[in-house]
């Protein structure tokens, strides 16, 4: 007989829409493989090595192997829908879906060139993992509650309509599009972009709406507990919380910002920006993924998709013991690799920002002030770790990751205590910062302009961006790089990084 937490894991992994969802190119700049084949996803060996251990090192991961991953059933891509708010759906629209037959729309036989691949990969970065009858899309106390983005087309391009049985229209969701779409102020849309889905405000308007005390805490500690944390542990908190804390905790984060698996509603993470993922050298905030082939990628894709939940922390586990796999659902090696091949084939949106007088002596500012040092020009990253305050890497580290041997000085919570913590944070491309936003690693300023204030040091200030819940002033500490710029630098050094 399944255990209660077998029954539940399905129900608590992602709750993003407003309702329970059960599970039913070229290569990057610093890489020389051609891209010959498709790579073979769950390489037991090459994930052995592909993830720095947690500043708790005795806690961190142990995945399932290869045997029982390639024993989950693949996934079946069925051509999905756009779902329109109400009061812009199309007359007719949904009766012309039900008239629909269901149609795949993966066939990697048919895929010649790198941008076959590429188009075949855009149909799996909106392909959800999730379906579940059509919810709360159609109401508009949801979209009021949530304050849910939509677009000058008038759909929601964070959730798809599916039909997989003639006359059946289900919603769909959980697509790398859910997290990794931004609709513009002008209604536009740009796939691959820091997403501005307000997912913990659509799971606390699911936490009051519909679910009892005992689904949210348990979906809650499958999400973030750490117990190897003790007196630490942000988990444990959240279980002495009420449903209506909780749910007031996940409303306190605002769009661009996530209390994503594994990390925290406490520590949440500004959610990145994939556009330019190729040159990128670590995945996650805390550097915890590395990037070393295409075959990393497609390992994190795999396991950001719901496979880390069957992960070992040492003595611990999430679940009270491992499901058959049959119980769900995988990506193809194939479909994992088109997904990559359209990820490294994005490319950012036309930047509507002159390179005036402005953005010239901007540019001067940077360089400087030696901001090239961490941001070097043309990643505007230098694609190395920084340590988070508290942290001393560990001998071996220094050199087998690429680290430099400093702290700016931000909050460390999240680097130290969540199942994300290796004790580093990744510098990050000033690339596309015009089009982006929250800043910093957990969203809690809201523009460049509100990073280079100076009183965002002070304790009564007001973050534009992530406060926190019940929290009214507090200090964003760190990176006081560009503090000390007159008004007038600040100016013209940020007219040049919205030139990025």
């Amino acid at each position: 007989m399944r255990s209660k937490n077998q029954r539940l894991l399905g129900v608590a992994l992602f709750i993003i829409t407003g309702t329970i969802a059960i599970a039913s190119g070229s290569v990057p700049s610093h890489m020389d493989t051609e891209l010959l084949a498709v790579p073979r996803t769950w390489d037991d060996a090459a994930l052995s090595t592909a993830e720095l251990p947690l500043s708790f090192a005795s806690a961190s991961p142990i995945y399932v192997g290869a045997d029982y991953y390639y024993r989950i059933p693949e996934r079946t891509i069925y051509k999905t829908y756009p779902i329109y708010a109400p009061a812009k759906e199309p007359p007719g629209y949904m009766s012309m879906l039900e008239q629909q037959d269901p149609q795949t729309d993966f066939d990697p036989s048919a895929l010649k060139s790198d941008e076959d691949w590429a188009r075949a990969g855009e149909a799996i970065f909106d392909t959800p993992v999730f379906i579940t009858p059509i919810a709360d899309v159609g109401n508009p106390e949801w979209y009021e509650k949530t304050g849910m983005p939509i677009a000058r087309d008038g759909t929601i391009p964070f959730a798809r309509y599916v039909v997989r049985q003639k006359g059946r229209v289900e919603l769909g969701i959980g697509s790398c599009a859910t997290c990794h779409t931004r609709v513009m102020p002008d209604g536009s849309i740009i796939k691959g972009a820091q997403g501005n889905v307000p997912i913990d405000r659509v799971l606390a308007f699911t936490y009051r709406a519909r679910l009892g005390s005992d689904l949210v805490h348990f979906g809650e500690r499958i999400r973030y507990v750490a117990p190897w944390l003790g007196a630490d542990d942000p988990g444990a908190k959240i279980q002495k919380m009420s449903r209506d804390e909780i749910a007031s905790l996940h409303e306190a984060i605002p769009p661009g910002v996530q209390a994503r698996h594994s990390t925290s509603p406490f520590y949440p993470v500004q959610v990145p920006d994939l556009i330019g993922v190729k040159d990128r050298h670590f995945f996650d905030r805390t550097g915890m993924f590395l990037h070393r082939s295409i075959g990393d990628l497609m390992r994190y894709a795999a396991l950001v998709q719901g496979v880390d939940v069957l992960a070992r922390y040492g003595d611990f586990r999430l679940v009270d013991d491992v499901p058959e796999p049959k119980r769900f659902l995988r990506y193809s090696d194939a479909q994992l690799y088109a997904l990559a091949i359209y990820l490294y084939s994005l490319k950012p949106p036309v930047n509507p920002n002159p390179f005036d007088a402005d953005a010239r002596q901007g540019e001067t500012i940077f360089k400087r002030e030696g901001c090239g040092m961490c941001h070097t020009p043309p990643l505007y990253t230098n694609n190395k770790l920084t340590l988070a305050i508290g942290f001393k890497a560990p001998a071996d580290h220094l050199s087998k990751y690429d680290i430099l041997p400093i702290s700016v000085g931000t909050d460390p919570n999240l680097a130290l205590k969540t199942r994300k913590g290796t004790g580093y944070y990744k510098v990050p491309s000033l690339k596309g910062v015009w089009y982006r936003g929250p800043f910093e690693h957990d969203g809690s300023v809201a523009t460049l302009e509100d990073w280079f204030d100076p009183h965002r040091l002070d304790e009564d200030y007001v973050p534009t961006g992530f406060r926190g819940y019940g929290v009214r002033t507090r200090a964003v500490p760190g990176h006081r790089f560009g503090l000390d710029l007159s008004k007038g630098d600040r100016r013209q050094l940020i007219a040049f990084l919205k030139t990025l």
